[in-house]
C-alpha cells in the first residue's frame, strides 16, 4: 500500500503537469502550467545532511531543471525565516515551539509536520580522554547549567577522581534545536544553561574542537558522531538504569534517554499548493528517507510513520501533535500514535 500511495502520488502530479491542469490540495486549487519554483530550505545543522543528501539525489535524477538549495541557520533561525515565509521547508531538531507557532500564524505560513528520523543527542569527549566512559545526569547538569559560568571550570570539580585539568565545553548555540531540547532535558528550561562555551550551529566546528582538545567535552547530533568516530569518543550516559550509549538500537530498544529525540521537516503549506516541483520532492524525501537516513548515521523510522507521513502530506493536514513544546522520553512507539491521530 505504502509503494502504491507513493508511486501513485508522482505519476498523479507528473500527469497534471504535463495537461497543465488544476489540482486540489487541502482544499485550496491552483493552476499547474506556470513553471516550477526554486526550493528554498533552511533550519537544523542536524537534519541538514540528510535533507541534502535527498536533494543531490533528487537533482541527479533526472531533475537537474529543478533548483534545491539546502542551507543550516539552526532550526530557531531557520523558523524565523520559514514562519516570515522565506522559505519552503524547515529542518527542525525540535518540534515547533509556541513563539515559532505564534510568528507562522502571524506570517499566514500554515505548516505540515513530518517527522523523518530520530536522532540520539550524544555527549562526546576528545578520544584521549582515558578518565571518563559514562556519565549521568545529574553530572551533566552540574556541567551544563548557568550557576556553573566561571566556576565549575575543571574536570575534578564534577567527580574527584578525575583530573584537575582545565574543562573546556563545545555545544550548539542558542538558535540550535540541539541546544534547546539538550538544555531543557537536562536542565528543564531552554534558557538556564552557561553561556561561557564554545558555541557554533554548526556541528563541524564542534567536533573539530572537541577532537583538538583532549579537556574538552560537549554534544551534537549522532550523525556527526557516527562520521568522525575516529576525531571523538562518545560517553554513556547513566539516566538512573545503569549507562548507556547512543546507537541505533538503543534508541530503537527506547533504552537511550532522555536524549533521544525525534527529527523534522516542516512543509509551506502555501508553498507546496503553487510549486509542483515541491510536491515531487516531498514524495521523493519520503521514499527515500529511510535509506538516507540509516546512511548518514541517524535512526529511520518504521515504514508505517513514512506511510503515516504521505497520507498527511496528501490531505493538507496543517499544525503539530506536539502542542509547541517537545516532550522527553519519548519513543518511536509513541511518535507513531502521536502520528495516527492526526
Amino acid at each position: 500500500m505504502k509503494g502504491i500511495l507513493r508511486k501513485t502520488g508522482i505519476i498523479l502530479v507528473i500527469g497534471l503537469l504535463a495537461m497543465g491542469a488544476t489540482t486540489v490540495l487541502h482544499g485550496c486549487s491552483k493552476t499547474q502550467s506556470q513553471e516550477s519554483q526554486a526550493i528554498v530550505i533552511d533550519g537544523s545543522s542536524t537534519v541538514y545532511p540528510i535533507t541534502k543528501a535527498v536533494a543531490e539525489q533528487f537533482s541527479q535524477d533526472d531533475r537537474a531543471s529543478v533548483e534545491v538549495n539546502v542551507e543550516f541557520s539552526g532550526t530557531g533561525g531557520g523558523f524565523e525565516k520559514f514562519c516570515a515565509g522565506q522559505t519552503a521547508i524547515n529542518n527542525a531538531s525540535r518540534p515547533i515551539n509556541l513563539q515559532e507557532m505564534a510568528a507562522c500564524k502571524e506570517g499566514k505560513v500554515s505548516y505540515i509536520e513530518l517527522p523523518i528520523a530520530f536522532d540520539a543527542i550524544t555527549v562526546v569527549v576528545n578520544p584521549e580522554n582515558d578518565w571518563v566512559g559514562e556519565i549521568t545526569l545529574a553530572e551533566l547538569r552540574q556541567i551544563w547549567e548557568s550557576q556553573a559560568q566561571q566556576k565549575i571550570t575543571q574536570w575534578n570539580q564534577i567527580r574527584p577522581s578525575w583530573p584537575g585539568v582545565p574543562l573546556k565545553l563545545y555545544g550548539p548555540g542558542a538558535d540550535s534545536g540541539t541546544f534547546d531540547y539538550f538544555t531543557e532535558a537536562i536542565l528543564g528550561d531552554a534558557g538556564a544553561s552557561r553561556s561561557d562555551y564554545v558555541a557554533s550551529e554548526d556541528d563541524t566546528i564542534i567536533e573539530k574542537g572537541i577532537s583538538s582538545d583532549i579537556n574538552s567535552l560537549g554534544y551534537f547530533g549522532l550523525s556527526y558522531y557516527e562520521q568522525n568516530k575516529d576525531e571523538v569518543r562518545a560517553l554513556a550516559v547513566d539516566s538512573g538504569n545503569g549507562p548507556i550509549l547512543p546507537s541505533r538500537a538503543t534508541v530503537e530498544n527506547s533504552e537511550y534517554q532522555p536524549l533521544a529525540r525525534p527529527l523534522f521537516i516542516y512543509i509551506n503549506l502555501t508553498d507546496a499548493q503553487k510549486n509542483p516541483a515541491m510536491r515531487e520532492f516531498v514524495y521523493y524525501y519520503l521514499e527515500q528517507a529511510p535509506q538516507v537516513v540509516a546512511e548518514v548515521g541517524y535512526v529511520p523510522l518504521p515504514d508505517e510513520a513514512y506511510h503515516i507521513n504521505e497520507v498527511t502530506y496528501n490531505k493538507g493536514e496543517v499544525g503539530t501533535v506536539f502542542e509547541g513544546k517537545s516532550q522527553f522520553g519519548l519513543t518511536i512507539p509513541e511518535l507513531l500514535r502521536k502520528q495516527a491521530k492526526y
